[in-house]
């Protein structure tokens, strides 16, 4: 019962989070935060603390990781590719479903993203290299569908 109340505040936090950068093509702290608290209180009270400090270092490392991704990519680029709520937004989902879900759950978020810019060209919305495109909900929708996934032992974790 608790892993399962863990879970409905995880999927509200994640319709917050996709209703917020979609509208204000943000995703606040607090929000990233929560995700990130709420994915260490489960599993410290799931399997322990030491399992929840595991976790952590696992969040800790993807953001690190992601935000070095992000900066490489600015100095080749000159331009920002990925917000940084992005990246806390990665960092906190490792914590749910671990550095080994990192790739299922950025293919998800991709591919669904590379639909919805899809749709949106077929619908005659300009779309251009520079068209920004929040991520942020299709990094949720990855996150949840991961998570999911590692549930009916499809994935790793």
């Amino acid at each position: 019962m608790i892993a399962v109340a863990f879970l409905v505040l995880l999927a509200l936090a994640n319709l917050l989070l996709a209703w917020i950068d979609l509208r204000r093509g943000i995703i606040p702290d607090w929000l990233n935060a929560a995700i990130a608290v709420l994915g260490l209180a489960r599993i410290a009270m799931l399997d322990g603390w030491a399992f929840a400090l595991s976790a952590a270092a696992e969040g800790v490392l993807t953001g690190a990781i992601v935000w070095l991704l992000r900066w490489l990519y600015f100095r080749l680029r000159q331009r920002q590719g990925l917000g940084l709520g992005d990246v806390k937004l990665l960092a906190a989902a490792a914590i749910w479903v671990g550095i080994a879900g990192i790739p299922m759950l950025l293919l998800v978020a991709s591919l669904t993203a590379l639909a919805a810019a899809a749709v949106l060209h077929l619908a005659g919305e300009k779309m251009t290299r520079q068209t920004a495109l929040p991520f942020g909900p299709f990094l949720a929708l990855g996150l949840l569908a991961t998570l999911a996934l590692q549930q009916t032992g499809w994935t790793v974790y």
